[in-house]
């Protein structure tokens, strides 16, 4: 992550009579101030900014791959594309961002984890075409540039681009005073993947026969936040460092609802290499059915039965605390699934064997019949 801002330097200056510089004021036969006023007078410091670039430089590193050129602070990142790899290779881009669920970290002061969520929000979209995740660049805006914090974000970011195994090339650091409060701030990123042209995943390949396997989540990941802030925080008056029984291990609600997003693009990549994958889909905001529904062609449709696994204790604290109905519920969260998976009905078992020797909790979760192009949604979670 690179930290760009206006910095001051020497500039040219009206000469007078003896070639003697004359100082500029504003409005002609006005006495220069002996104090000018400065950028940091106005809320924002280059020197904090630079720190801030200084404490992570060792995290992007542990980033790099071998088609990265240069180091950081240019004005560009530079990522050599190696053709000699693909017959057409196909650039595949996305961004993103993590949404109210900085406000949660914020609340908490635990800025570590959420810059993983941001990574696997951008990484999982581009793997969902079948791209491997390249490279990132990300974008930090705060009200108040603290290094430590700062630093703290963006090593979070680069854990991320460690395990998606992406590069992290670049970025920026922006100080927003009088936008945001000196504690608040805003992330987000985008990433640049590449995939053979042949090989693009897409619902033209699904077929009647296919079988959905579903990939865990690792709780809420990223999305619902709003309505988790106001069914529990507001409407709820539940505390954050309240210990919830049914998380166990003597979790509190801020620790579950930090937990970082799972991040599936390595696992997938491995899928794609050993299964007829048809389609992956990255289940974010919408749901299963929001999310399912994308990769399919018009002429099938896919079975997802619910019963087959059981969500987490918190979306179950959710729908309780809030009284919300299940099709609420299933468009706003992941319900416990992340990714899914439609692959051959021959390759089905490989896929899960493929899987779960990556230590990723899969299983079947439905089947591709002929249809109009929608999901169909069966059975029960099982509760309790």
């Amino acid at each position: 992550m690179t930290h760009v801002s206006e910095r001051s330097g020497a500039g040219s200056s009206p000469t007078g009579a003896g070639g003697d510089r004359q100082l500029w004021t504003a409005g002609s036969g006005r006495t220069a101030r002996k104090r000018s006023v400065s950028y940091a007078d106005a809320g924002v410091s280059i020197e904090a900014g630079d720190r801030a670039v200084e404490l992570l430089k060792s995290k992007v590193k542990q980033t790099r791959r071998p088609e990265v050129m240069g180091d950081l602070g240019g004005f560009a990142g530079l990522f050599r594309l190696d053709t000699k790899k693909y017959k057409n290779p196909i650039l595949a881009s996305s961004t993103d961002g993590v949404g109210t669920k900085l406000v949660i970290a914020q609340q908490m002061d635990i800025h570590d984890t959420v810059g993983i969520d941001l990574v696997a929000m951008v990484v999982d979209d581009l793997v969902a075409c079948g791209a491997e995740p390249l490279f990132l660049l990300d974008y930090i805006a705060t009200g108040e540039v603290v290094p430590d914090k700062v630093a703290e974000i963006g090593a979070g970011i680069a854990d991320g681009c460690r395990y998606a195994g992406c590069a992290l090339l670049g970025g920026e650091t922006a100080e927003h005073p009088g936008v945001l409060r000196p504690d608040e701030y805003d992330i987000s990123a985008t990433g640049v993947g590449v995939v053979e042209e042949s090989d693009i995943l897409s619902p033209e390949r699904v077929e009647v026969g296919d079988v959905v396997i579903a990939m865990r989540s690792s709780g809420l990941h990223s999305n619902g936040y709003s309505l988790v802030r106001h069914v529990l925080l507001g409407a709820g008056r539940m505390r954050l460092d309240v210990v919830i029984e049914d998380f166990g291990r003597q979790r509190t609600l801020g620790e579950e609802l930090l937990t970082p997003t799972k991040i599936y693009a390595q696992d997938c990549l491995k899928l794609i290499a050993e299964a007829e994958v048809r389609a992956l889909a990255h289940v974010t905001g919408g749901g299963i059915p929001g999310n399912l529904v994308r990769v399919l062609p018009e002429h099938v449709d896919a079975v997802v039965n619910r019963s087959t696994w059981k969500p987490q204790p918190v979306f179950d604290l959710i729908q309780s605390k809030g009284r919300i109905e299940d099709p609420e519920m299933e468009a706003t969260f992941n319900m416990g699934v992340g990714m899914f998976a439609i692959v051959s009905a021959e390759d089905a078992d490989r896929a899960l064997a493929t899987l779960t020797g990556r230590g990723v909790d899969a299983w079947q979760a439905g089947e591709i019949i002929e249809g109009s192009g929608n999901v169909q949604m069966i059975g029960q979670h099982t509760r309790g």
